[in-house]
């Protein structure tokens, strides 16, 4: 097989980082992710941790050299741990990473790191037991926490936190994160929250926090200066002079970051999403499943579809707080 050309776009945009997710599901109902009473995908439709391995072999060799794998909630999928040894097998992938809430840390931090994932994200958007337990709906806080330190002592460096701040529910939150963060060494990424999916807990154009407006909540109590440095993914860092810990800013509403994509997602029943904000999709699924099995017609099915998927990746999302969700699905369905 001729060695695989990089996936680039029509406007130029190579793309090198792939969240893939495990699963749909999660053991958390978190308000601003799903409803709080979800009907999750058949088995039948899922893509088998089989053919995720296929699929995370041909993305790398078509140059990703970033995986994060993401749900729903990775951890509640079987088999995982066993998934990231084998991705971190692949030769030119560079970085390994997963996305979780927290809640079973605990048990699997350890084995994750043995496993060879490199880094860590951890959902968190209070401190606060009852609040958090009302903004997750299932989550309990403390052992979210007893994750949070069962990763760091399992070795895991650079793990950062992940907070939805919604106006009227958590705003009072954003110093006492920050400090949380300082204290123990943790990056802490604010992220402005995405009208995927219809919900009815609150209103999303009346609760948005805006980027600017969490920063300068911060800079009441701490200074902020920017840093060039770039993990890969869509935040904008700055350090608090004196320690050393990113605060991030994603921003998809009010600094747009599409320019700089590098980015697409595998969803759990296998759509290949070019764009987090819009339908364009490939059904890798079908052509995983349709057609001769021998690995190399498999790994040129696979190629070919990739190829072909990055003449339609859009330029840009158009993410509006003022109209109904255009997006229908939840973020659980997109792959967090």
């Amino acid at each position: 097989m001729n060695k695989p050309q990089p996936l680039i776009d029509s406007f130029g945009r190579q793309v090198t980082y792939v969240r893939l997710s495990v699963t749909d599901r999660c053991d958390f109902r978190c308000v601003y992710c799903m409803a709080e009473e979800m009907t999750f995908l058949p088995k039948s439709q899922v893509l088998s941790l089989e053919e995720m391995e296929v699929l995370a072999r041909n993305l790398v060799a078509c140059g990703v050299t970033k995986i994060r794998l993401t749900g729903g909630e990775p951890l509640v999928r079987p088999g995982v741990v066993d998934l990231v040894r084998k991705l971190r097998r692949l030769p030119g992938l560079q970085e390994l990473c997963m996305t979780t809430n927290g809640g079973r840390l605990q048990d699997l931090a350890q084995p994750l790191k043995d496993a060879g994932l490199d880094r860590l994200n951890i959902s968190l958007d209070s401190l606060d037991a009852e609040r958090f337990h009302a903004l997750t709906r299932t989550g309990r806080l403390g052992r979210v926490l007893a994750g949070i330190r069962a990763a760091q002592q399992a070795g895991f460096e650079r793990t950062k936190l992940n907070a939805v701040i919604l106006r009227g529910r958590n705003e009072d939150e954003v110093l006492p994160l920050v400090r949380f963060a300082l204290a123990h060494r943790l990056d802490l990424s604010f992220i402005e929250e995405m009208p995927l999916g219809v919900i009815t807990e609150h209103d999303r154009a009346e609760a948005f926090m805006s980027s600017d407006d969490l920063s300068a909540l911060i800079r009441r109590e701490f200074d902020l200066e920017p840093l060039a440095e770039t993990t890969g993914g869509p935040s904008r860092y700055y350090e608090v002079p004196g320690h050393p810990v990113r605060i991030g800013f994603i921003s998809p509403h009010s600094h747009n970051f599409c320019g700089d994509c590098n980015r697409v997602r595998v969803t759990t029943e296998g759509r290949l999403l070019l764009c987090l904000g819009n339908e364009h999709s490939m059904d890798l699924r079908a052509v995983l499943r349709d057609g001769p099995q021998q690995p190399e017609a498999v790994d040129g099915r696979v190629r070919e579809a990739l190829q072909a998927a990055m003449a339609i990746k859009p330029e840009r999302h158009d993410f509006s707080l003022e109209d109904e969700p255009q997006i229908l699905r939840f973020m659980n369905a997109t792959g967090g």
